[in-house]
């Protein structure tokens, strides 16, 4: 499922809106989610894609920005795992048979 995917069936669940209503250039505002709205998405966010959100709101003008943003973080996570993976197998001592 894409990020696009995993977003819109978010906003479908928790929020009621019409799947036709969301497209990737779609301004958010329109969608009629309020502030208090807008900072429970961000918790939905975290839970489903496994994130963490800065404290400091971004701006995400669509629902496009928005799924850009998420890959983002996705892939910088992905990239921080893949380092420290490979900094415990540089830092194990080598094996050797007995």
């Amino acid at each position: 499922m894409t990020t696009l995917e995993r977003l819109s069936k978010i906003l479908v669940k928790n929020y009621k809106l019409d799947p036709e209503r969301l497209t990737l250039n779609g301004p958010l505002e329109e969608l009629g989610i309020d502030s208090l709205g807008m900072a429970e998405l961000q918790f939905f966010i975290e839970d489903e894609f496994k994130v963490r959100l800065p404290f400091d709101p971004v701006a995400l003008p669509t629902l496009g920005d928005a799924v850009r943003y998420i890959d983002g973080l996705l892939a910088a996570q992905h990239v921080r795992e893949t380092q420290t993976i490979a900094d415990v197998a540089a830092a194990a001592p080598p094996h050797r048979p007995a």
